[in-house]
């Protein structure tokens, strides 16, 4: 069975950096994308980004691309959402998810197969 688990959250200032983390086991095949999503009270849940397990490739929202990096490690089944320039708009519950790559059009809509349970991000002004 999927098990994803988020940890790194925690409270930081405007401007301040952070590396988010999702442990991921269950997975026997290589054909999936796995993707980063949040929600703060008020707003409808948010797809932030995405990177397929196999490749690495990544896609962003326009808002966060020249600030937030997806990246990966296979050998530790570990993926990664490092942030920068935070705001504090970014204060959220960040949550890692991940669907097949059929479901990858869902994912960029935010939804998604398998969810980790989220980490909670505020940035304080």
């Amino acid at each position: 069975q999927v098990q994803l688990v988020e940890s790194g959250g925690g409270l930081v200032q405007a401007g301040d950096s952070l590396t988010l983390s999702c442990a991921v086991s269950g997975r026997t095949f290589g054909g999936y994308v796995m993707g980063w999503f949040r929600q703060a009270p008020g707003r409808e849940r948010e797809y932030v980004g995405d990177i397929t397990w196999t490749g690495g490739f990544t896609n962003y929202i326009d808002s966060v691309k020249d600030r937030f990096t997806i990246s990966r490690d296979e050998n530790k089944n570990m993926v990664y959402l490092q942030m920068s320039r935070l705001e504090p708009y970014d204060t959220a519950v960040y949550s890692c998810g991940t669907s097949l790559l059929s479901g990858l059009v869902a994912m960029r809509g935010g939804r998604c197969d398998y969810w980790g349970q989220g980490t909670l991000v505020t940035v304080s002004s």
